[in-house]
């Protein structure tokens, strides 16, 4: 798979719009996904994915596939358009779409389960950018740890205790809420 994305890439490279439609096939979803969970705005989420694309068809032929996977490639432009975003505007809570939309109740769920949704979403939303990244890279957009640590730009170890500190973060916030 990883020898196919790279050829596609360099078809790309090449002007072929194709192999770009192609790719934007596979990684469209994923890459919104994380985008909304980090900014919380549909709309600003849209923009920077389409901004991962244009990159994507202007700066083909400045990836490396011997140096990463095309995934970790595009989450690493997201990642840091998400955080330029973020540091242009100020912080802002990502609360409406820090989850994605199959963690709500369908119309058959409980009151509580909604509610319990909202409570982890906001844990979520106000993690710092660091472990907020991390958590919703690992977790929700299946990358490794040394993937995820390659995006975030720091080392596997550093990455660890970011996880660590994210996880023991939303057990206290969501602990204190409930006995509230």
């Amino acid at each position: 798979m990883a020898s196919e994305e790279a050829a596609l890439v360099a078809r790309v490279a090449a002007g072929d719009e194709h192999a770009y439609r192609a790719l934007l096939g596979t990684h469209l979803g994923p890459l919104n996904r994380y985008a909304r969970r980090m900014l919380g705005d549909r709309d600003e989420a849209d923009d920077v994915t389409q901004e991962v694309f244009v990159r994507l068809w202007t700066d083909a032929h400045r990836y490396r596939p011997e140096a990463a996977r095309l995934t970790t490639w595009l989450h690493r432009i997201a990642h840091n358009l998400c955080v330029d975003w973020q540091r242009r505007r100020g912080r802002v809570s990502p609360a409406g779409d820090a989850l994605p939309e199959g963690e709500a109740p369908g119309p058959d769920g409980t009151l509580a389960g909604a509610e319990r949704v909202r409570r982890v979403r906001a844990a979520v939303a106000a993690l710092p950018e660091r472990q907020r990244s991390a958590l919703l890279l690992c977790h929700y957009q299946g990358l490794g740890n040394r993937e995820t640590a390659e995006i975030v730009g720091v080392s596997v170890e550093a990455l660890e205790s970011l996880l660590a500190r994210a996880r023991r973060t939303l057990r206290r916030a969501l602990e204190d809420e409930h006995g509230a």
